[in-house]
Formats: structure tokens, sequence, C-alpha cells
């Protein structure tokens, strides 16, 4: 719960098509007041009034390309709503070209950059919002995500507690798939023997005991383990010192289906076992 008083702003922004709309819903379930198409220049007046007594003190603000002209003063509105409210959040959502491209061919529309050039438009967007989307405090690959997993995801995200805390997930994948655009640190597994060439082990997932126990009683892997327990032991403090809110770290095997599944699980005990309990996701588990 966000304590009584506190301004608390959630910039929702990214690439057209990646889902801001939606995002938008999510936070208006939560009882966010939440703006629009808001020309960046303007948001510093919205702050402003929303110190009054009578406005609402938790606010979404959706910034996109639309914005036109406008979009060169968005990262620099991004650090005035920061130093002005209590807490502010920045959301990025992002897509492949291929997710993009086949969203705007479902829905007919053009791109607000280049309407006669699609992948063009996508390209001039990710050029303007390339500083937006680094100082962003999360970025959301929403290429494999629906509409309902979207809109929890950014529930989750934004109804994380308010403290001086990480909010750390864990994801596993398959590089056959492409790395996710979304996460902080990737680590690869494919240096270990894979399941998938053990009759009986390839139809399963590294969430079956069966799997998970070869994979585990890899000679390699306790060493491993012990390495990225040092490793994070080191490092998510400093993390919270400089001031991270959202760590996404990827761990990746060739299909995202046995050895990158059993070392995700693994890592987020690890991670929880040191105070950051973790959130686990397997993006490619459920693949063919």
């Amino acid at each position: 719960m966000t304590p009584a008083g506190t301004l608390e702003v959630v910039v929702i922004t990214g690439l057209s098509g990646a889902g801001r709309s939606e995002a938008a819903n999510a936070l208006e379930d939560l009882g966010y007041f939440v703006i629009d198409n808001l020309p960046p220049s303007l948001i510093g007046k919205v702050v402003e009034l929303a110190r009054g007594a009578d406005g609402p003190h938790r606010f979404g603000i959706v910034l996109d390309a639309r914005a036109g002209a406008f979009t060169e003063d968005l990262a620099a509105a991004v650090r005035d709503v920061r130093a002005g409210v209590d807490r502010a959040r920045v959301v990025f959502l992002d897509a492949s070209d291929e997710t993009l491209v086949r969203r705007y061919e479902a829905t007919r529309r053009r791109h607000p950059l280049a309407p006669d050039h699609l992948l063009a438009g996508i390209g001039e967007e990710r050029r303007l919002l390339a500083e937006v989307r680094a100082g962003a405090d999360v970025v959301v690959d929403t290429s494999d995500l629906n509409v309902h997993e979207l809109r929890e995801r950014v529930r989750n995200l934004v109804a994380a507690p308010a403290r001086a805390q990480l909010q750390v997930t864990v994801m596993s994948f398959g590089f056959k798939y492409g790395v996710p655009l979304d996460v902080d640190l990737v680590f690869d597994v494919r240096f270990l023997p894979n399941p998938h060439w053990v009759d009986d082990l390839r139809p399963l997932t590294g969430t079956d005991a069966a799997v998970r126990a070869y994979v585990l009683g890899q000679p390699v892997v306790p060493e491993f383990l012990e390495l990225l327990r040092r490793l994070f032991a080191l490092t998510l403090d400093a993390f919270v010192a400089e001031g991270k809110s959202y760590l996404t770290v990827a761990v990746g095997c060739t299909g995202g289906r046995h050895r990158s599944v059993v070392v995700a699980e693994e890592l987020a005990r690890t991670l929880t076992e040191l105070g950051f309990p973790s959130q686990v996701r397997h993006r490619d588990v459920a693949r063919a």
C-alpha cells in the first residue's frame, strides 16, 4: 500500500503496438487516475496540480509517439517526474519487430511516424525512444504475452511494495526463439548435457523430477550454482543502493524446456534465500 498523501506516478511508454492501452487499463483497475496521450511538456503541470490537497494522488501517465514533436522532450520530462513526486516508476513496453508488424496488419492501423512504411516507422520510434528505454525502471517484452498476461504483469509490477527492495524475476528461455528483450542479465547453460537427447526425458520439462535430477546431477552444476550465489550475494545490495527497483535475470538453453528451467528454479530459490523473493517465468517451456 502507498502511504496516504504520497504522490505516486506510473509512466507507461514504449513502442506503438506494444500494449500501452492494455497497460493503462490495468492501472485503472488498480485505482490510478490515468491520463493518455499527454504531451511531455505538460507533465510538470500535471504533477503540480496533483500536489493539491483535493486531487488524486495515484496517477498513470501514458506517453507515446503520437506526441510527435514532443518526443524529444520525453526523457527530460521523465526526469522531472522523478524529481517532483514521492514515488515514480517508468514502465517501457517493447516487442519484436515481427510481433509489431503482425499486430499492425491485424488491426489495419498505420504507424504514427511513417504511415506508408511500417518497418521504417518502427525503427524511427525505437531510435526516438532509446534514451527513455535505457532509463526505464522495467522493460516488458510483450511479444509472447496475451492481453490477460500483460495486464497481470503490469498489476504485479505496479502493486509491488513501495520499499527499497528489488523486485526480481528469473526467466528461462530458449536461444532458438531469441534472447528476451526485457532482461538485465543473461546466463547461458548450453554447456550442460541436454536432456533432449535422452529418450525418456525428451517429452518432459525441467519442472519434472526426472529432468531436474538429471540436470542437477551433472558434476559441474553445484559449482556453477555456487558461483551464481556468490555473484548475487555481492551485487543485489549494490543494485538496491544504486536505486534499482526491478531486476530480470534470464537463463537460456537451446529450446527453453529442460536445462534453463531447472537452473532458473534453482537460481530463484537462491535469490529468495539471499533475502530477495523472486518470481519465476518459463517463457518457452510449452513450445514443442
